[in-house]
C-alpha cells in the first residue's frame, strides 16, 4: 500500500478527530495542526502506528506571529517516513504568556538540542526537558532575539543617510 497525504489525514482524522485540522499540502507536504497539549500523543502516534512509521524528527523551530493573540508562538515538527520516504508537517500554537510545550526528548534524542535552540531564540518553554537552558546566546540574555518585539532599525538615528538606503 502506497502511503499517501490522504491516508495519513483519514489516519489522523480517524486517531484525534476534530482536534486535528487545518489540513494543507503546500509544495505536496501534508501540514496540519493540533492543540498544544495533543503535540506528544501525535507524536508518539506518528511514530508507533505500523503504517505510518514517522520515525525521524527532521527539525523542530518555533515561529512568532506577534499579531496572533494568545497564538503568538509556533512550534513547528518536521517528521519523516524514511522506508517510504514521505514528510509531514504539523504546527502546535502557545501564547506569549504561557509558552508551555511538552518536550519530545524521550521519543526523538534529537530534540534535545532543536528544543534547546527554540528556547533560545523564542522563548518556548519545553515542559520535561532535561537540560533546558541557552544554547547559542549568553545566559545573561534576558529576551528572545527571534521575537518580532524590536524595530528592524533604530528610528533617531542621526549617521545615517537615507539616501544610500534608497530612501
Amino acid at each position: 500500500m502506497e502511503l499517501t497525504n490522504e491516508y495519513i489525514k483519514n489516519r489522523i482524522i480517524e486517531k484525534f478527530g476534530d482536534a486535528a485540522s487545518g489540513f494543507e499540502e503546500p509544495y505536496g507536504m501534508l501540514s496540519f495542526e493540533v492543540p498544544k497539549e495533543l503535540n506528544l500523543r501525535m507524536l508518539q502516534f506518528l511514530y508507533d502506528d505500523p503504517e505510518l512509521r514517522f520515525q525521524f524528527l527532521t527539525d523542530l523551530q518555533a515561529i512568532h506571529y506577534p499579531d496572533n493573540p494568545g497564538r503568538e508562538l509556533a512550534v513547528v515538527y518536521h517528521v519523516h517516513n524514511m522506508k517510504d520516504n514521505v514528510r509531514l508537517r504539523f504546527k502546535v500554537f502557545a501564547s506569549i504568556e504561557t509558552p508551555d510545550v511538552f518536550t519530545a526528548t524521550q521519543l526523538y534524542a534529537c530534540a534535545n538540542w532543536m528544543e534547546r535552540e527554540t528556547y533560545d531564540f523564542f522563548g518556548v518553554n519545553f515542559v520535561g526537558h532535561p537540560n533546558l537552558k541557552r544554547i547559542l546566546n549568553v545566559d545573561e540574555m534576558d529576551y528572545f532575539p527571534l521575537r518580532k518585539e524590536y524595530p528592524l532599525e533604530e528610528q533617531t538615528r542621526l549617521d545615517k543617510d537615507d539616501e544610500m538606503f534608497g530612501r
